[in-house]
């Protein structure tokens, strides 16, 4: 970014917004696109300042937004941050009590959403919806002109994203102003990303995918937006688009190859770039993805919304970072093990770096997740190698005994994914009455495959601990994901324990 000066995430643009170079293309998922420049997006956000500070909200107050991906969500969300207004994307896959629990913690004081979710929104506060006009329309917000950036104080909030809520109620993550833009500040550092362009269909309120937007905008470059993941729209807007880099999460390129007609009819040579994330990458689905795009770089990457998305990278020596492994510690961040009690070199992440979360919003009986010296404590299991090179081993929320052993999950999944019949694996814990817990897993095959479920269970029976073998083996035509397109574990884990206990009364 060369404005250094540049101390609000809602001008994380200012270099560009100049520019007539396309920032945006908004791709439907049957193809139709709408692009707007950086030019246009920055009139655009500045347009949003106003009108909500026309609307009367101040500083400090939050705006709920609920809404498939579009450019104008994210122009939205820097105009609120140009004016000290907090937005905060909803998790719209979430169900309608906890969609109404999230935006009544935050305390937004409006919501906009698109007309698919405009019955999600909770009454009694004002709603305005995208494409419509009228009193409640969008456009009604849109007030052209210049606004001035607010200069935020360094415990201000940019911005709140919520967790998933999977093990527990959401909580929200308060990011600042500062953190953010030292995100991509550093992803930016050395390179001229500018004529990239990026796909993004993991949603706007994950961290993943709002990264990448912002990077966009800070490096003058270009993202296609789809409103959500489908795999053949992916692969379509990939040739249609020109698209050079792909984020998403495992599951989604999973899921992607698995459509092989459309792959063979798809142009894909403008790809070089594949980034997974927020999930483990197995080797088998690396090495799919580079049989498919031999000329594009694969990279397993790891972040958390409350650390930011910048811990792990190249090697300083220029060592290649092994398939599975998220790289090496990254020049700018501190990370350590806490020890498991499997040694030095297996243990719980903790990182510390300027993108660490200011903390969470209105949870005074949540304890603050950062150790007094800095160091967020991220749950998750890593071991390191000889040369420093760091794997993820699983969540430490995952991991379960067996007998007394632990079992983490994700390691069990390389196992089975090991087999050249399997595309996908996931593992679970069920009930045992002597055991405590066991394992058993559900698999996706390859198109085409024929191994059955009983060869599965000796085939990972041989090629790991026996404590580790799945007790039982389900054969699926495809994983449920949650509402961060990872694999639903929990889901998997009710559907697990209903079956066996069918069978059992049977």
């Amino acid at each position: 970014m060369t404005s250094a000066d540049v101390v609000n995430l809602g001008s994380v643009n200012r270099a560009h917004r100049e520019s007539g170079a396309v920032a945006f293309i908004n791709v439907a998922l049957d193809g139709v696109a709408q692009a707007i420049s950086h030019a246009a997006f920055d009139r655009l956000a500045d347009a949003l300042a106003r009108g909500l500070v026309g609307r009367g909200l101040v500083r400090g107050e939050r705006i709920a937004i609920l809404a498939f991906n579009r450019y104008e969500s994210v122009a939205l969300m820097l105009g609120a941050m140009r004016a000290g207004i907090v937005p905060v994307p909803v998790n719209h896959r979430f169900p309608a009590e906890l969609i109404a629990t999230v935006i009544a913690d935050c305390g937004a004081r409006l919501v906009v959403c698109d007309a698919d979710h405009r019955g999600a929104c909770p009454p009694g506060l004002p709603v305005l919806v995208f494409d419509r006009e009228g009193v409640d329309g969008f456009d009604t917000l849109v007030d052209p002109g210049a606004f001035e950036p607010i200069v935020p104080r360094p415990d201000e909030s940019a911005l709140f994203l919520y967790t998933s809520g999977s093990t527990a109620r959401p909580k929200g993550v308060m990011l600042s102003h500062a953190a953010h833009l030292w995100v991509v500040r550093v992803r930016m550092r050395g390179v001229d990303l500018s004529r990239e362009r990026y796909l993004i269909a993991a949603p706007l309120y994950h961290m993943n995918a709002l990264a990448l937007s912002l990077l966009a905008l800070g490096a003058g470059a270009s993202a296609a937006l789809l409103p959500q993941f489908q795999a053949r729209a992916y692969i379509e807007t990939i040739g249609r688009q020109r698209c050079t880099w792909l984020t998403a999460v495992p599951p989604m390129i999973a899921m992607m190859l698995r459509e092989k007609e459309a792959l063979f009819t798809a142009d894909l040579h403008s790809v070089h770039a594949v980034r997974m994330g927020s999930a483990p990458v197995s080797h088998r689905l690396a090495m799919q993805i580079r049989e498919l795009l031999p000329e594009a770089a694969v990279v397993n990457s790891y972040g958390t919304t409350e650390g930011g998305p910048v811990v792990f990278g190249p090697h300083p020596d220029g060592f290649p970072i092994p398939i599975e492994s998220v790289g090496y510690p990254h020049s700018d961040v501190d990370v350590r093990l806490t020890s498991l009690g499997e040694g030095p070199d297996h243990g719980m992440l903790e990182m510390r770096s300027p993108a660490i979360m200011l903390g969470y919003h209105n949870r005074p009986d949540v304890d603050r997740p950062v150790t007094a010296d800095g160091f967020y404590r991220t749950g998750d299991v890593f071991r390191r190698d000889a040369q420093g090179f760091y794997t993820f081993v699983g969540r430490t929320d995952d991991m379960f005994v067996s007998g007394g052993e632990n079992i983490y999950p994700s390691q069990v999944e390389t196992v089975i994914e090991s087999h050249p019949d399997v595309q996908q694996a996931c593992v679970v814990p069920v009930d045992d009455d002597i055991k405590g817990t066991k394992p058993v897993a559900f698999v996706v095959l390859r198109a085409g495959a024929s191994t059955t479920a009983e060869q599965l269970r000796q085939y990972t029976l041989a090629q790991a601990p026996a404590y580790q073998h799945p007790r039982r083996i389900w054969l699926v035509d495809a994983l449920p994901v949650a509402s961060t397109n990872k694999v639903d574990r929990a889901a998997l884990h009710r559907r697990a324990q209903t079956a066996l206990r069918s069978e059992a009364t049977s």
